[in-house]
């Protein structure tokens, strides 16, 4: 059975290639990843790894975690799984005091933050 582990406070510059072959010493890696900010494609410093065994993927986590890794020492634990929420949609405050002003009726743009 595979396990899923997280792998924080890597070197920006780590890659997914660097992440398989530091975890394929324990064992079969069955995927790596790491999280990358949507806009700029920049590493966020953190990123899971897949093994096929359980067993080997618990020895990797007791002899990786705490170890330098291209000069960061690396968190390693088993992945836990988050819930994901609902994100609510739609206008975010409308006219209400606060919000954004989607009228765009005056001459200051778009934002009416403040009351008159």
């Amino acid at each position: 059975m595979s396990q899923k582990i997280y792998v924080g406070n890597m070197n920006y510059q780590t890659t997914e290639q660097a992440l398989t072959n530091l975890f394929s010493q324990y064992g079969e890696v069955v995927s790596s990843s790491i999280i990358k900010d949507r806009y700029t494609q920049q590493s966020k410093g953190f990123g899971f790894v897949e093994m096929a065994d359980a067993q080997a993927a618990e020895a990797a986590i007791a002899t990786l975690n705490g170890k330098e890794v291209e000069g960061r020492r690396i968190r390693v634990n088993a992945a836990e799984d988050k819930p994901r929420t609902q994100r609510p949609r739609g206008n975010f405050g409308g006219n209400r005091e606060g919000g954004f002003n989607n009228n765009r009726g005056n001459d200051r743009g778009g934002y009416d933050n403040y009351r008159y």
